[in-house]
């Protein structure tokens, strides 16, 4: 079994992984951080979003084997203690959320728009999202909360 080494949320980690394990499987039960979610297994959904070494990235699209070395982020690591980064914040203010299934997905892929596009409109906003579903809000809160983010950031 190989070995995989990666920081995760800022802290090292490694663990011994069957190749084929995927990297929210890496995650969730090797690393007990279950705020990155399974959705689909088929990278349709994007409640699996973690950033790869500052990027956006389906986990259940990639091996934890290709994480070695990197720096991942999940949900889990953007709060600052008890303060909520800027973009949990606005999902927080503006109800961009119903039953929280998708979230972690949704504010890692829109932290990442706007680390690529500061002011992004809602036409951008929309088209960004468009690998990840939600089933509940029918979006407008969504985009509500991206763009309250993105001015915060």
């Amino acid at each position: 079994m190989p070995t995989v080494s990666m920081t995760v949320n800022g802290k090292a980690v490694s663990g011994d992984v069957e190749a084929r394990t995927l990297l929210v499987q890496f995650i969730r039960e090797n690393l007990r951080l279950t705020g990155t979610h399974v959705g689909c297994d088929t990278s349709q959904c994007g409640a699996c979003v973690v950033h790869v070494d500052g990027k956006s990235v389906k986990a259940c699209s990639m091996l934890a084997v290709q994480a070695e070395g990197s720096d991942v982020t999940t949900i889990e690591g953007l709060a600052d203690g008890e303060t909520l980064h800027p973009m949990q914040e606005a999902f927080r203010n503006n109800h961009g959320l119903q039953c929280g299934f998708c979230t972690p997905g949704m504010v890692m892929s829109a932290i990442d728009l706007v680390n690529n596009n500061k002011t992004p409109s809602e036409g951008e906003i929309r088209e960004w999202l468009e690998g990840n579903i939600c089933r509940c809000t029918g979006y407008h809160n969504i985009v509500k909360s991206i763009k309250e983010g993105a001015a915060n950031m």
